[in-house]
């Protein structure tokens, strides 16, 4: 094909490759998505490090921030209230991720994404108009609901949209926007901190409002999937989204692998319930253990609580505000090295790679916290320990940003058949959004008891999660979603799972059509 890429894929099959300004357009679009999760993440851990902030509504915690260094310092941010504040966003994702998945089946992707942004602005709304602590937590529950939707639909569309050859690359563009999300976020907190009167936190909290304007904005201006419009009895359609994101009429054979798919998917009555069965085993693994392990590589500690953490270790408050913004361009940064490379690459060697660099630092992390703290908490951190700990937290950021940040939503949309695709990311993105939860609101009071321990808490799950990816992942780079089954019927392990007669009996239906 001219001025193209083909990908040639089994039985003689043709899929187009090129990246075309259609296609580039719509997945730049809906990645915007990941706008509203990131400026989340990065405010949060802004607002609740600001005097003025915590004063009004957490006036307990701010005595305790003011006391003397001879103090614990693990300890003096250590507040349920506080920490439900942040985490309480994350119980409302993991709630609405099942709505969102009936929605995004039902209704398609686009509307999915539309539900997001409408419920993300109303809770922005809410939180910079806040007066006391129930306006917050219920604004932060609209959000959550926004968040629950857009995670649920976006990396959907992104791996749908894509040709197979560009799906990393593609499919990143929602990480690189959160991270985007999160250095914006970052940049306001350390811009608004200094206001005098001491309501900055309103314009942070309430400029949230902007990202969720964004993706409601541009979710009414998307054509939905061609896998969502034939699955909803859309075909004519489909095939003409799918001809306009190609850029050539020449979609034969992907277009009837998309047909064969979804006649396949809507013989399948209970998708819940056939998620279980053993052929859908490795899928349903990678589901559960890949966003699992996604949160406990500690990443959320670092930027939910970025400038607490920082002002907990002896920086000052302005220093704590743009340690936090150094580590957001980094997270932004090797993002980009991760939408360059995931397609040459791999996902494994991302993977690999990434977790052990995060294992080194988590390890050097806790260490250098324990040198100057002890098991006491009670020290103040030198100017030379304060660089060279910024420093490895930025390494341990830069691994996550190009393996387990993108690849952790990747891997799990590009996995499942059309038939438990909708069921599978809600089960991906509720094991994210609970341990999500569970991680930022026991963190303060984890950090508290384990001391510089928490770190090799986290450091030893690296160990484990880089484990399975060796041992379990196969390599999914340009494999169509729709001949996915046949990466699991090849592996070593899973092969006991899905075996040649599941693939046979795909492609047998596809030559049908």
């Amino acid at each position: 094909m001219a001025g193209g890429v083909v990908v040639q894929t089994v039985g003689g099959k043709t899929y187009p490759g090129r990246m075309t300004a259609f296609v580039f357009f719509t997945c730049l679009v809906a990645s915007s998505g990941g706008l509203i999760f990131g400026y989340d993440i990065g405010i949060s851990g802004g607002v609740t490090s600001m005097d003025s902030f915590l004063r009004e509504f957490f006036p307990s915690v701010y005595a305790k921030a003011k006391a003397n260094k001879d103090m614990n310092q693990y300890c003096k941010f250590d507040s349920q209230l506080l920490t439900l504040f942040t985490s309480s966003l994350y119980l409302s994702a993991l709630t609405t991720s099942f709505v969102a998945a009936w929605v995004t089946r039902v209704f398609g992707r686009k509307w999915s994404m539309f539900c997001g942004g409408i419920t993300f602005l109303a809770g922005s709304a809410l939180n910079g108009a806040a007066t006391d602590v129930m306006m917050l937590i219920l604004g932060r529950i609209l959000l959550g609901v926004g968040v629950g939707f857009a995670n649920q639909s976006v990396p959907l569309y992104l791996s749908e949209m894509a040709p197979a050859n560009l799906r990393g690359m593609l499919n990143i563009g929602f990480q690189l926007m959160t991270t985007i999300g999160i250095l914006s976020a970052n940049l306001i907190n350390y811009a608004t901190s200094s206001i005098e009167g001491g309501w900055g936190w309103r314009i942070g909290l309430g400029l949230a409002g902007v990202p969720a304007l964004i993706i409601t904005l541009g979710a009414l201006m998307l054509p939905d999937t061609p896998n969502s419009l034939i699955a909803r009895g859309y075909a004519g359609d489909a095939k003409r989204v799918l001809v306009k994101i190609r850029g050539t009429d020449d979609v034969h054979d992907e277009y009837e692998d998309m047909i064969a798919a979804s006649e396949e998917a809507s013989a399948i009555e209970h998708p819940w319930r056939n998620i279980l069965a053993r052929k859908y085993r490795p899928q349903l693994t990678v589901a559960v253990l890949i966003p699992f392990f996604q949160q406990l590589t500690g990443i959320n500690v670092i930027m939910f609580y970025a400038p607490v953490l920082f002002l907990t270790i002896g920086f000052a408050g302005d220093a704590s505000l743009m340690s936090a913004v150094i580590t957001g361009v980094v997270n932004m940064a090797a993002t980009v090295v991760s939408i360059v490379t995931v397609d040459r690459l791999g996902r494994r060697a991302l993977f690999l790679q990434g977790g052990t660099q995060m294992f080194i630092s988590q390890v050097v992390v806790g260490t250098l916290i324990g040198l100057q703290f002890g098991t006491t908490g009670v020290g103040e951190m030198s100017r030379s320990y304060a660089i060279l700990l910024v420093l490895f937290i930025c390494l341990y950021v830069a691994g996550f940003a190009w393996s387990w940040g993108p690849l952790g939503w990747l891997v799990p949309s590009e996995v499942f058949s059309l038939e438990i695709r909708s069921a599978g990311q809600s089960i991906a993105v509720c094991v994210n959004m609970l341990l999500t939860f569970l991680i930022g609101q026991a963190f303060l009071t984890m950090l508290c008891h384990l001391k510089f321990g928490l770190f090799y808490f986290f450091a030893a799950w690296m160990v484990v999660m880089t484990s399975f990816v060796a041992l379990f992942l196969p390599e999914t780079k340009g494999v169509p979603i729709e001949e996915m089954n046949l990466v699991w019927s090849r592996h070593w392990f899973w092969r006991n799972y899905v075996t040649i007669h599941d693939v046979a009996g795909a492609n047998r239906r596809s030559h049908e059509v």
